[in-house]
């Protein structure tokens, strides 16, 4: 029990088993198909730190990160952010919390309106949540702007008028401006040329040292999250295959389908010679996962008990988990 209340301290947000299925159609018999997007997720974020989520496209890493804000209902789990049971809580409160934890999107030319400045697009929901006085409320979003990059001659242009990096700027703005504790990054250097990736990444790490926030940062790029990150969570076709601290990770990798995404990280030094794990097949429908384990039918070392038996995540060194019947033995 004490371990318990000593783990929610340290934890920011805890993830149980999260689940969000998403109906399709209706079967023979009254029965429904459902699109498992995320299927009974676990994972845990320490305050002050950055969790990576990697995977590859359609594995459920966007939809886990809307859904614990519920900009997605739940469909079953908990999470528990500060304790407090988001999936549980009435809307009215829940929109009380909402400066608390934010959102940086993909796309920062499609999340911003075309029809408003910067200082307006920032400063919206400063002035709705009532963050700063009317007083200091122009002052208040000039700091933020230049916080993050933006000069505040910037405050009446539209967004039109920017680069992507500078949007994306803006974006992460408009994120802070809450003070929020908790930010969920849904890959947002995806869409940057590689010289502001960089720059974008240093400034969301320096604004992390300055002002004390978590992120759960969702990427592709495994060399971006390798940089940024603390631990990192893999994710297959819904499920968390692996996940721990990204030295651990990085270093040994388990699950067979973590070594296959670490196989394809490009290396710079050319006389190191990567042995490249390419997997075959598809990726198994959402709708009608295979049996036992997911990763199964595109796994070289599938054995037996794998088509028979779902894999638990367990830890098998400090710090690290995985959910793999190879390690089931040990």
């Amino acid at each position: 029990m004490e371990n318990d209340k000593k783990d929610m301290n340290d934890n920011i947000l805890v993830v149980n088993n999260l689940k969000k299925y998403y109906p399709v159609s209706r079967l023979s018999f009254g029965t429904k198909a459902f699109v498992k997007a995320v299927d009974d997720v676990s994972l845990s974020i320490k305050r002050g730190t950055t969790m990576g989520l990697v995977g590859e496209s359609g594995c459920g890493k966007t939809t886990i990160g809307r859904t614990i804000l519920r900009l997605h209902e739940v469909t079953g789990g908990q999470v528990l952010f500060d304790g407090i049971d988001l999936a549980k809580i009435p809307t009215r409160k829940l929109r009380k919390m909402r400066p608390q934890m934010q959102m940086i999107f993909q796309d920062p030319y499609s999340s911003l309106s075309p029809r408003l400045p910067i200082g307006e697009i920032i400063g919206e929901a400063v002035r709705d949540h009532k963050i700063v006085p009317k007083s200091e409320y122009r002052q208040y979003i000039v700091k933020v702007m230049k916080d993050c990059g933006l000069q505040p001659q910037y405050f009446y242009r539209y967004p039109h008028e920017f680069s992507g990096g500078q949007r994306q700027r803006i974006s992460i703005a408009r994120a802070v401006a809450l003070k929020p504790r908790f930010i969920i990054c849904d890959e947002p250097v995806s869409a940057l040329d590689v010289s502001i990736q960089s720059q974008i990444i240093n400034l969301m790490m320096d604004l992390q040292e300055q002002f004390g926030y978590t992120y759960l940062f969702i990427s592709h790029d495994l060399s971006v999250v390798e940089h940024i990150s603390d631990t990192i969570g893999v994710m297959y076709l819904g499920s968390m295959v692996e996940t721990g601290d990204k030295k651990l990770v990085f270093s040994n990798p388990m699950h067979p389908y973590t070594k296959a995404l670490l196989s394809a990280v490009p290396v710079s030094d050319p006389d190191i010679k990567m042995n490249r794990i390419i997997l075959k097949g598809d990726i198994p429908s959402p709708v009608n996962p295979p049996s036992g384990c997911k990763f199964r039918t595109r796994c070289q070392s599938c054995m037996k008990i794998c088509s028979e038996k779902v894999p638990v995540l367990k830890e098998y060194e400090k710090g690290h988990s995985v959910a793999c019947h190879l390690y089931s033995e040990n």
